[in-house]
């Protein structure tokens, strides 16, 4: 399985542990790796030695990925693997999938596969394949995927939609064994769009925070990345890695030659994820900022991610600043009172002072 063997790449990091525990699984957009675009790639490598199983989107050259199992192996000091799918998409803008793991604590099992779209809904169509968790013995079922982003939320409903056949093709494909379907998936959670999928067991494990990395220091947006899971996933610990904190650079810096996106992760049977810092001193909380929507200073982009607010509602509300409560959201043309409960019950939009 070993793609190329470890290079010298120097990096100032410790291991991360999991003592007395099994896998820590992760999901990380690594904007464009694989371009001319100046990838600190020991850095990437840094924030990924804290998983013991690493599902990669926007993987654009798969020679890419190799150079990261390399520079992983030279921070870690363990032996790890990779394999990436084939080039997916439908114009010539295309990218890869690629899953990335420690050999101490995970072993591919069988079934990597691209999934076969026969309707041709997705634009990148999901990558899957079965693994063990070598503690536990614990199996499971990975599959990746980047929703496209389109112009609206209406150009991701398709595949969010989909994504409910998905699951139950991954039942038939990889059967009695828990599912972890890891991705960017240019969605929130608690949208309706992902009705479906939750009908059929599937559970978001990542519900509040944000991961993408605004283009202002210390500035988050959006709730696009997550892991989803069925019941039988032995899940004990969850969280987003906000990784600027742990590389030198200030937060827009690191957007740029790192990823403009944080990974999230899930522990399996009771692992501890523990971070490092760059310069190998330790970092005590794994997902240390509460993420919320000021309803006074949010974009439009920001705005609409609440609950029943899309473009146009968004503009209404930057339009009617200052304002002193969320309730009083019900002054916005077509927000009745169920409307802006479903707000409030989100949790997303901040407490106004």
């Amino acid at each position: 399985m070993r793609l190329a063997s470890a290079a010298l790449i120097t990096a100032a990091a410790l291991l991360p542990t999991t003592a007395l525990a099994d896998a820590i699984i992760g999901s990380w957009n690594i904007k464009h790796m694989g371009w001319n675009n100046d990838k600190a790639m020991a850095e990437v490598a840094h924030v990924a030695q804290h998983f013991d199983f690493l599902a990669v989107q926007e993987l654009m050259d798969p020679t890419a990925l190799s150079q990261l199992e390399q520079a992983v192996e030279a921070a870690s000091g363990e032996s790890w693997s990779s394999m990436a799918s084939d080039d997916l998409g439908r114009s010539t803008y295309r990218e890869h999938y690629g899953f990335l793991w420690r050999e101490s604590e995970i072993e591919y099992d069988s079934g990597a596969v691209v999934f076969l779209d026969s309707r041709d809904v997705f634009a990148r169509e999901p990558y899957s394949a079965k693994f063990t968790a070598l503690e536990s013995g614990q199996q499971f079922a990975a599959a990746t995927v980047h929703v496209v982003y389109g112009d609206s939320v209406g150009d991701r409903l398709p595949e969010i939609e989909a994504l409910a056949d998905y699951w139950g093709w991954l039942e038939e494909v990889y059967p009695n064994t828990p599912r972890l379907l890891l991705g960017d998936f240019n969605l929130p959670p608690h949208h309706s769009g992902w009705s479906e999928l939750r009908e059929l067991g599937a559970t978001p494990a990542i519900t509040e925070g944000a991961t993408t990395l605004g283009t202002t220091n210390g500035v988050w947006a959006n709730l696009y990345d997550n892991i989803w899971h069925d019941d039988t996933a032995a899940i004990t610990a969850k969280g987003i890695i906000q990784f600027p904190d742990l590389l030198p650079g200030e937060h827009t810096a690191v957007r740029d030659s790192v990823s403009d996106h944080a990974p999230v992760w899930v522990a399996l049977s009771g692992a501890e994820l523990e971070l490092t810092a760059f310069d190998g001193s330790a970092y005590e909380a794994a997902n240390d900022s509460v993420y919320c929507i000021d309803l006074n200073d949010a974009t439009a982009k920001q705005l609409d991610e609440l609950p029943n607010v899309g473009p146009a509602r968004a503009d209404q509300i930057i339009d009617m600043r200052p304002w002193g409560s969320v309730s009083d959201l019900s002054r916005v043309s077509g927000l009745g009172a169920a409307s802006v409960k479903d707000i409030e019950d989100s949790g997303l939009a901040c407490n106004v002072n």
